[in-house]
């Protein structure tokens, strides 16, 4: 299986993190529009070109060990291109507290994942429990 070094993950993250919060004192359809492009030039290139992870090769030094897996990255992204797609149709519609609710969710997510929890790998083993015709127990 493909990993990815946590380090272009943590960089992203913050990425995400700084740029939704800028989008609360800036206009949010130009910086989350701004952020929704590089998310999903990211997804499309498997991370390659992502801008975040670019200035995380050229800033961090050293070798991490620690890694996630491709899929459940790729996963991540999908989501975070997902509240930012909402975030954007809802705010260009004028439902600016909808868009502020979305941009505060994905906030919450990226926020949580640079503490240690990550809100998308818990929706994709749920996901994946429920593709493999299990239940769901909480």
């Amino acid at each position: 299986m493909r990993e990815v070094p946590m380090r272009y993950v943590k960089a992203n993250q913050v990425g995400i993190v700084l740029f939704v919060l800028l989008s609360f004192v800036f206009n949010p359809i130009v910086v989350l529009g701004a952020l929704w492009s590089i998310q999903v030039v990211g997804l499309a290139s498997s991370g390659k070109l992502n801008l975040f992870v670019q200035i995380g090769k050229a800033v961090l030094t050293g070798k991490g060990t620690e890694t996630q897996a491709v899929e459940l990255q790729r996963f991540n992204n999908i989501l975070a291109v997902l509240f930012l797609s909402l975030a954007l149709t809802s705010f260009s519609l004028g439902w600016v507290a909808a868009g502020y609710v979305f941009s505060v969710m994905l906030l919450a997510a990226a926020s949580a994942a640079l503490l240690g929890y990550c809100v998308g790998c818990t929706v994709y083993f749920w996901y994946k429990q429920l593709r493999a015709g299990r239940k769901i127990g909480f």
